[in-house]
């Protein structure tokens, strides 16, 4: 049974500017397994986020090819990505970009809504996964009023509540104290499962130790470290 989820084959990525080209990532090749937590290092600048965005089938690279479950998607179209995302991948951000005007529940439920599922399953199914972040009590609650730990205990509900096989996870943690963070982290160890992986991108050093192993960017190369 193929376990990839993930497949990177020489992917490059430059930015065109009028001085120079800027060669952000090099020739990178890489492959992300269903089970594997991954946690993503680097200096600030390095390329993660858009290395984040090509793995979310959200930018294109300059050259190279990636694969999503052995398909090459590197010249597919935007609605075939836009099938696999809502599906297949979920991107969790630092600022969470919960929708302000709904609540948690609805927030949770619009994923569900957007892939075909009923109001009434959607919203059981949501309530359920909000209920396992302790977030009962909090269903019907704006973004605006809940607390940073709580908005992006939202985000990761949502992030979940497709089943998609793989999540990504941008500096979820940044903006958060070191207990919330902790909590977080430990809902991404309960998110990691036989079926699914796990790749977040943190400056936490104690965090980014915390995964299976680590994936080191700089100067546009990546290099793979196990603890």
């Amino acid at each position: 049974m193929n376990k990839e989820i993930i497949k990177l084959s020489k992917i490059s990525k430059k930015f065109l500017s009028p001085d120079k080209n800027i060669s952000v990532l090099k020739n990178i090749n890489l492959k992300i397994n269903k089970g594997e937590l991954v946690s993503l290092v680097g200096p600030s600048g390095s390329g993660k986020s858009t290395l984040l965005h090509i793995i979310a089938l959200l930018d294109q690279p300059s050259s190279g090819e990636i694969f999503f479950k052995s398909k090459n998607f590197s010249r597919s179209s935007d609605s075939e990505k836009d099938i696999v995302r809502k599906k297949g991948i979920s991107v969790i951000y630092q600022q969470n970009n919960l929708l302000s005007d709904f609540t948690a529940l609805e927030n949770v439920t619009i994923p569900l809504l957007n892939n075909g599922i009923g109001i009434n399953d959607a919203t059981k199914k949501a309530t359920k996964i909000l209920s396992t972040v302790n977030l009962s009590k909090r269903l019907n609650h704006f973004p605006s009023e809940l607390s940073g730990g709580e908005q992006q205990r939202v985000a990761v509900s949502r992030a979940l509540i497709t089943e998609p096989d793989i999540i990504l996870a941008d500096e979820p943690t940044g903006s958060l104290d070191r207990k919330t963070a902790d909590e977080i982290f430990s809902l991404f160890l309960k998110m990691k499962s036989k079926n699914r992986a796990v790749l977040y991108a943190t400056h936490n050093r104690e965090l980014a130790n915390r995964a299976d192993y680590k994936l080191n960017l700089l100067d546009g190369n990546i290099t793979r470290k196990y603890e």
